[in-house]
């Protein structure tokens, strides 16, 4: 069957409406924050219109520059820690009857409807000396005494991969259900393990649904604030918490806007360079 290309102008309306929602959310605000990012600031917290270069330049500094890799980093082992957990444990959710994939599902939609507050404060109850998990080993015998584990980049990343992972889940899903379990059942009579039979058939299948999830995960972790805040030291901030913190707290609106353009054109680069690998792969294989 193939595809028609749009004749008159009226074929077009279907995307008025997107396109209107585009460009007021997403064009003009954008647009307005790169303006500002040019802007002189002023004694007390004003700023003027200017086409000035100092808030890029300030921003190309090794301290932002190290908030900027980390931030990164932290990201892509969200993202990386996601699927590594989600891939396999949906591919077990989709074996289960169907009564057991509700239940499950449900339980994941509650998970969602925890605020970042929440789950933030939750977490380091959990990590916490007096009423952590740490009281929990000391009575079973494996420590000596409680300690804290908060804060610190591990339940950074703890809590970041509890919040995202429900997101990746829902993502995969889908795929994962409409694949046909014959294949599995093939790769098993042909002598395969079933893990075997889960690197060499699931996994290559998913390939793109794979992908697709990093990127969405790592998007969604590159912009974390509360989460650093609550559970790590300044030193495991992202750059998303110092936004803020130029924005409000030192009211340097220039300077915050320089270093939120800054991290858009970074995803959207990093972005652009994952779609191409993928397509890049897909085209050899």
């Amino acid at each position: 069957m193939r595809r028609e290309a749009p004749q008159k102008l009226t074929d077009y309306g279907p995307l008025a409406f997107p396109a209107i929602m585009l460009i007021v959310f997403f064009v003009i605000p954008f647009g307005t924050m790169i303006a500002v990012s040019f802007f002189q600031r002023l004694q007390g917290g004003f700023y003027t219109p200017a086409f000035v270069y100092s808030n890029y330049e300030r921003f190309l500094s090794l301290f932002f520059a190290n908030v900027l890799g980390f931030s990164l980093m932290l990201a892509v082992l969200v993202a990386i820690c996601c699927v590594a957990i989600g891939v396999p444990f949906t591919y077990m959710l989709t074996r289960l009857t169907r009564r057991s994939q509700i239940v499950w599902m449900v339980a994941l939609l509650s998970v969602l409807s925890l605020s970042e507050v929440i789950i933030g404060f939750a977490w380091s109850t959990l990590f916490s000396r007096t009423a952590g998990i740490t009281n929990l080993f000391v009575t079973l015998g494996l420590m000596d005494k409680a300690i804290a584990l908060a804060p610190g980049f591990p339940a950074v990343l703890t809590a970041m991969v509890y919040q995202a992972l429900p997101y990746t889940i829902l993502v995969l899903y889908p795929a994962l259900v409409r694949l046909d379990p014959t294949l599995t059942e093939a790769a098993r009579t042909l002598g395969a393990s079933p893990i075997r039979a889960f690197f060499t058939v699931v996994v290559p299948a998913l390939r793109t649904t794979i992908l697709a999830t990093l990127i969405m995960v790592f998007i969604f972790a590159l912009g974390s604030y509360l989460l650093p805040q609550i559970l790590g030291r300044p030193q495991h901030w992202t750059l998303s918490v110092l936004i803020t913190d130029q924005a409000i707290y030192q009211s340097n609106m220039p300077f915050a806007a320089a270093m939120a353009v800054f991290l858009v054109l970074v995803t959207l680069g990093l972005v652009a360079l994952t779609l191409f690998v993928g397509r890049k792969r897909e085209a050899e294989a």
